[in-house]
């Protein structure tokens, strides 16, 4: 038999114990046998190990192979200023590295937050001694002394209590404290048995003696704890993207090096020209400052998103958060403001608000009203309100409104439990002693012989039953928690079971009211493409008016799925019942979450998820976006999280997922922008090998855009606010590439072609100017050579400034879009202007960079150039949105009026 099947004699003599406590020659030998009472932490990988591997991945070995190719040459060619290129790449390494390990290094701390929980200190009787010892010394044997305000340090079979009400929220999820005893339990389920204490779990009131059976790991708190170390969490969508294009475009860069390498043999250039050409392709074809600029931009995301209440823990969610589909999320405290009122009354045989009692209700309802101000377990701490359960703050609130006052001493208590459903009060009063009872209508209606109604004490009838049951009934569908109200004086001496023959005095309907702007927040989720789940451990009744008020759902049967329900259900049953258009799961175990996260995931969705207890943490570590109270929630939620809602408000994950939409369209703009500089980089090396002309842009030239001029303004870019429209279509398919063919034949074909028409027309310009005949060589320390070069680099910067405004708005046209709102661009552009002057007009600029001063009708030349740049993409634009779009805009009420 389990231990809380047995009695608390037969659970010592089970265990080798007795109500003296264990022996210390025994403690030792358990100690070394079951170990210390600690919830072992998972190993971690050491910081040099995840630094290390920053510099080691695909990408990174790329780079690694350029800055080895140059340094070789510089050995076999000195003086041609390719260790001056080796220190630049190795620089770029460093950059990338330290980005994306300050991106990667958040160190698991969910075992830390779980061990804080446990107390330090425990009183436990050993030898017959009652003594302090260290929770960790705890074995199982040891007779633990408990009372009000004590932590639970392991998992505990009750053998004496008095009164003891547990909050078991940490574990199983219940708000509402558990009352427990020292009874025999006939349930299967040991987490729901009244006479067992769970570790992590705190006593709110009332003492007790308990039989330590189960510590460390192997507590159910341990086994959470084993789940959550257990999980793997699934590389974000981002993730997976960023490591994609670098591949590829590490790939595609070394491709191209090896294969001009062998066109430069063929056409019959020098073994070290092409040697220099093959490293000027590699370099020119990796975008060096992606991974920093992607890192940077979603740093500073994750501020715009903390300004809206979401705190993001792990970097690549934010962008994760644009692709959710499906939201699961909480009901209590998230969709509504966890706070209790008093909603409605069922007195006198009919309903009241509590508003319109009358001015005679203290009068006409003194017992009643009594009632709420008397029977609860609150305590008043000096300075503050009363503290405890919120629906008895509610109650005794509503007492105090009708001017019920009183504060007549409690003489006794017969406490609430789960079994029950209900809790009584004795007082001592003027008109003698008194008991006050309230709880569930169908545990109090059978202990109730007479009913209050009108200032007259009446028989209670099947009728009156009738009444009051359809009351309830009436009460439930609106989403009140619905208790009865009953009570009686006591005469001397009192019964042993005082709750007998009361006189029933009415129901009190309770709500915890909905958060006014989550009914908007939800239909922006509808709008969005976003489906939106509850999943609450209440009645079904109360979720489903819940639902209703804030149009989560609005048919007639929408599909509700209790825990007994779910736990029959195969995972394809699961499956199939998650394509309801409208689903809830009410009466759900937060164990129970990750089941329905699983299959989510199966139905390849991604999907988001609201938790705040400990009990919570595996699903929030499985899903792709793990969403914690910040107010509410525990530490071991929050640090098993991705994002941290700081108001525990529903209407935050929306804008947090605006926030996400904007990320992944903001990564393409500035990709398209990158890449846009890799043709006009690509080109004069290509026009170098096959016409033999001089090489009209050398590699610290390319290095000076990719990771001096552009990197302000991509990153500008990058955090770009959210378009107006962001919400009003569906979410991005998973399969959704960030680089995608349309995306490449913009940046490449387009838009990069024109920039290098731009600059070897500029390069050429120079040449001609200065008297340069075809086929002429040009040395590298040329001054008209030089002044070609820088031309040709000025020009691609030009160009650059001007891409970034095309590059703000993928399909509204230029004049249509607000240019001078992102400071951020603003200042890159000024940085922009001012490198390139530095660059061209100081000495260590043409040192470094290998340029020379040019004259104002070079920059002059190149203005015709910009204009037809941004004319001819607002054209492209304008045949995008003529050609491609205005088909297939239909208007969302037509359609509906189609289908149905």
């Amino acid at each position: 038999m389990k231990i809380h099947h047995l009695t608390p004699e037969e659970a010592l003599d089970s265990l080798g114990s007795s109500m003296d406590g264990l022996a210390d020659a025994a403690i030792e030998g358990r100690l070394h046998e079951f170990g210390f009472n600690r919830i072992e932490e998972s190993k971690k990988t050491s910081a040099l190990l995840l630094f290390a591997q920053e510099f080691l991945h695909f990408f990174a070995l790329i780079l690694w192979l350029a800055a080895g190719l140059a340094f070789f040459a510089e050995s076999q060619q000195p003086g041609e200023g390719m260790a001056t290129l080796g220190y630049a790449v190795l620089g770029v390494i460093a950059i990338n590295g330290c980005f994306s390990f300050w991106q990667r290094h958040q160190a698991e701390q969910a075992i830390a937050a779980l061990q804080k929980l446990l107390p330090h200190q425990v009183k436990v009787i050993r030898d017959k001694e009652l003594s302090l010892v260290f929770a960790d010394e705890l074995v199982p044997g040891d007779l633990l002394v408990l009372e009000e305000g004590d932590n639970v340090p392991a998992d505990c079979r009750l053998l004496e209590a008095f009164s003891l009400r547990v909050n078991n929220a940490t574990i199983t999820g219940e708000s509402l404290p558990k009352g427990r005893d020292a009874l025999a339990s006939d349930v299967e389920d040991i987490t729901q048995s009244r006479n067992i204490l769970l570790a992590g779990t705190s006593v709110v009131s009332g003492e007790g003696k308990a039989l330590v059976f189960a510590t460390g790991m192997h507590t159910e708190f341990g086994k959470i704890a084993h789940t959550l170390k257990t999980t793997v969490k699934s590389e974000s969508p981002l993730q997976l993207q960023i490591s994609r294009l670098s591949r590829f475009v590490a790939l595609l860069a070394l491709l191209l090096g090896v294969v001009f390498f062998f066109i430069g043999q063929i056409i019959g250039l020098t073994f070290w020209e092409n040697f220099m050409f093959a490293i000027g392709i590699i370099v020119a074809n990796v975008p060096e400052g992606l991974l920093p600029t992607v890192t940077l931009s979603l740093a500073m995301a994750t501020q715009r998103m903390a300004k809206r209440q979401a705190l993001i823990r792990h970097l690549p969610s934010v962008e994760t958060l644009g692709s959710t589909t499906v939201i699961c999320t909480d009901k209590t405290g998230t969709l509504t403001q966890n706070r209790m009122a008093v909603k409605q009354l069922f007195i006198d045989n009919r309903f009241w608000q509590p508003e319109r009692l009358g001015s005679d209700s203290l009068q006409h309802h003194a017992a009643f009203l009594a009632n709420a101000a008397l029977c609860h377990n609150l305590k008043r701490v000096e300075g503050k309100d009363l503290l405890g359960d919120p629906m008895e703050v509610a109650l005794v609130a509503m007492a105090h409104d009708q001017g019920m006052r009183v504060a007549y001493p409690k003489i006794g208590e017969v406490p609430f439990d789960t079994d029950r459903k209900r809790m009584s009060t004795i007082h001592n009063t003027p008109a003698g002693k008194y008991l006050f009872c309230k709880g569930a209508l169908e545990m109090v209606l059978p202990l109730c012989k007479q009913i209050a109604i009108d200032d007259q004490i009446e028989a209670l009838d099947d009728a009156h039953r009738q009444q009051l049951l359809t009351a309830l009934q009436t009460m439930a569908d609106q989403g009140l928690r619905v208790l009865a109200f009953a009570y009686r004086p006591l005469s001397e001496p009192v019964d042993e079971h005082p709750e007998q023959a009361l006189i029933f005095s009415g129901l009190v309907g309770l709500e915890d009211p909905p958060r006014p702007e989550v009914a908007d927040a939800i239909a922006q989720c509808h709008i969005a493409g976003i489906k939106v789940i509850m999943i609450t451990g209440d009645h079904p009744h109360t979720a489903v008016a819940i639902a209703r008020q804030i149009k989560l759902v609005q048919s007639d049967k929408p599909k509700v799925i209790t825990g007994d329900l779910l736990k029959k259900l195969t995972p394809s049953q699961l499956q199939v019942a998650l394509d309801a258009p409208e689903i809830i799961f009410a009466r759900v175990g937060a164990d129970q979450k990750m089941h329905i996260v699983d299959a989510l995931q199966r139905k390849k969705h991604v999907v988001a998820v609201t938790g705040d207890g400990v009990n919570d943490a595996p699903a929030l570590k499985k899903a792709d976006i793990g969403i914690a109270m910040g107010r509410a929630g525990t530490d071991v939620a929050k640090e098993a999280a991705d994002m941290i809602l700081l108001d525990d408000n529903f209407a935050s994950i929306v804008a947090a997922i605006e926030e996400g939409r904007a990320v992944f369209d903001n990564i393409r703009k500035f990709l398209t922008y990158i890449l846009t500089s890799n043709i006009p980089e690509v080109i004069p090396y290509l026009a170098f090998v096959l016409f033999k002309i001089p090489l009209p842009l050398t590699i610290m030239q390319i290095l000076a855009v990719d990771l001096g001029t552009d990197m302000l303004p991509a990153l500008g870019l990058g955090v770009e606010k959210p378009d107006a429209s962001a919400m009003n279509k569906p979410p991005r398919s998973h399969k959704e590439s960030l680089i995608d063919w349309r995306l490449l034949a913009r940046a490449y074909g387009f838009l990069g072609l024109m920039e290098a028409a731009a600059a070897m027309t500029a390069f050429f310009f120079v040449l001609n100017r200065g008297g340069w005949d075809y086929g002429e060589i040009l040395r590298s320390h040329n001054p008209l050579y030089l002044q070609a070069t820088t031309a040709c680099l000025s020009a691609i910067i030009v160009m650059q400034i001007a891409n970034v405004f095309i590059c703000k708005q993928r399909q509204r046209g230029l004049f249509s879009t607000l240019l001078l709102d992102n400071k951020l661009i603003l200042s890159g552009i000024v940085l922009e202007i001012t490198l390139i002057l530095a660059i061209v007009y100081t000495p260590w600029g043409n040192a470094l960079f290998g340029t020379a001063p040019i004259d104002s009708e070079v920059w002059l030349f190149t203005l015709p150039f910009v204009i037809g740049m941004l004319v001819l993409e607002d054209f492209r634009k304008w045949l995008v949105r003529r050609f491609a779009l205005f088909p297939i805009r239909i208007e969302p009420i037509k359609l509906r009026k189609r289908l149905g």
